[in-house]
C-alpha cells in the first residue's frame, strides 16, 4: 500500500531517472554534482559560460600552458589550447558523474570528414593521457553528410563512439542510425522556436510540440526496426516537453529545468517505450548521400537550424579562441 504514497511525494527529477538517463547540459560542475545526473554534455558555448566563472581559472591555465608547451605559432597554440580545455572539462566532469561526458569538434570543421576523425582522434589520446578510457566519452558531430560519415568511420575503425548533435530532420535520424552511431542529440526546443516564429503561434500543448512530435517519430521509428542508437532528446524550453518524452534512452536538461523537474512533486506516466513502438506501423527508409541530402533539403526548418546551429556554435568557438589568444599572450 505505501507504493502510491511514495509515487505521489517523488519528484518530477526521480520519475524521469526510472525511465530515462538523465543527462546534464552544463559545463558547471557545481551544477553537475547538485542534480546527480548519469551523464554530462559540453558544447562551445557551455564551455564559453564556464570558462568566464574565476573558480575554473586553473582549467585555463592548465590548457594554456599546454598549448605553449606543443606547439610553436600562436595559432597551433590557439587550436592545442582548445582542445586541452575541452578535455579538461571533460576529465573534471567525469570525476562527479558515473557514465559518459560528450566533447563537441569544431562545428568549423563539420563538412570536412578527415578533419572531424583528426579532431576526434587527438580529443581522445588528450583524455588516455589523463587515464580516459575512450568508453566514457561521446565525440560530437555536427549532423551533416559529413559528421555522419566521420561518425561512422570513427565507430567502425577506432571504436570512438559518437553523438551526433544539431539534429532536425529525419533524414538526419536515419542516416545516423544506418551508419552505426552510438547517440544522436534530437534538438526539441529549437525545432518549437522555427515554428513559432513561422506560424506566430504563442505556444503549442506539450503532445503537439514539433520538436516533441519529431522525437517521438524517431525513437519510435528506431525501435520499431531494431536500431541500437540511443536517443537523446536535447535543448528543452519548458519541463512540458521533458514530461511528454518520459521514457525517451536519453534526455539533456539544463541547470534550471533539472531544478523545477526537482522542485515538481507529481506523478509521471511513461510516454514512450520499445514495446509501444513495436505495435505502430512504419516503413523503413533506406538513404544514400543524394537521398539523404533530398530528403534533408525538403525540410525547412531541419536546413535552417543546422545551419543556424553550426553557425552559432562556430561564433562561441572563436570567442574563446579570442580569449584563450589573450591569455597565450601574456
Amino acid at each position: 500500500m505505501s507504493s502510491p504514497k511514495r509515487q505521489k511525494m517523488a519528484s518530477l527529477l526521480e520519475h524521469l531517472k526510472q525511465v530515462s538517463t538523465v543527462v546534464a547540459d552544463t559545463g558547471d560542475f557545481e551544477l553537475i554534482n547538485q542534480y546527480k545526473p548519469t551523464d554530462a554534455t559540453t558544447n562551445p558555448s557551455l564551455l564559453l559560460a564556464a570558462a568566464k566563472i574565476e573558480k575554473y581559472n586553473h582549467l585555463i591555465e592548465d590548457a594554456v600552458n599546454y598549448g605553449k608547451s606543443n606547439a610553436s605559432t600562436l595559432k597551433e597554440q590557439v587550436t592545442a589550447t582548445m582542445d586541452k580545455l575541452f578535455v579538461n572539462f571533460g576529465v573534471e566532469i567525469l570525476k562527479i558523474v558515473p557514465g559518459r561526458v560528450s566533447t563537441e569538434v569544431d562545428a568549423r570543421l563539420s563538412f570536412d570528414i578527415d578533419a572531424q576523425i583528426a579532431k576526434a582522434k587527438k580529443l581522445i589520446a588528450l583524455y588516455e593521457d589523463q587515464g580516459i578510457g575512450k568508453e566514457r566519452i561521446l565525440i560530437k558531430l555536427s549532423s551533416t553528410w559529413e559528421g555522419i560519415q566521420a561518425a561512422r568511420q570513427l565507430e567502425k575503425d577506432y571504436g570512438i563512439h559518437c553523438n551526433l548533435t544539431l539534429l532536425f530532420s529525419f533524414a538526419q535520424a536515419v542516416a545516423c542510425a544506418e551508419a552505426g552511431v552510438t547517440l544522436i542529440s534530437p534538438f526539441v526546443g529549437r525545432i518549437l522556436d522555427w515554428y513559432k516564429a513561422k506560424t506566430g503561434k504563442a505556444g503549442y500543448e506539450s503532445a503537439e510540440d514539433p520538436g516533441v512530435v519529431s522525437v517521438k517519430k524517431i525513437y519510435n521509428y528506431y525501435k520499431k526496426f531494431g536500431y541500437k542508437t540511443v536517443v537523446m532528446g536535447a535543448s528543452f524550453r519548458n519541463i512540458g516537453e521533458i514530461t511528454e518524452l518520459a521514457g525517451v534512452d536519453n534526455i539533456t536538461i539544463s541547470p534550471k529545468l533539472l531544478e523545477e523537474l526537482k522542485t515538481t512533486n507529481a506523478p509521471l506516466p511513461r510516454k514512450l517505450s520499445p514495446d509501444s513502438a513495436e505495435e505502430l506501423t512504419m516503413e523503413k527508409v533506406s538513404l544514400g548521400e543524394q537521398q539523404f541530402r533530398w530528403l534533408h533539403n525538403e525540410d525547412q526548418m531541419a536546413v535552417e537550424k543546422l545551419s543556424d546551429g553550426i553557425r552559432n556554435f562556430a561564433a562561441d568557438a572563436i570567442k574563446l579562441e579570442n580569449m584563450l589568444k589573450e591569455k597565450l599572450a601574456q
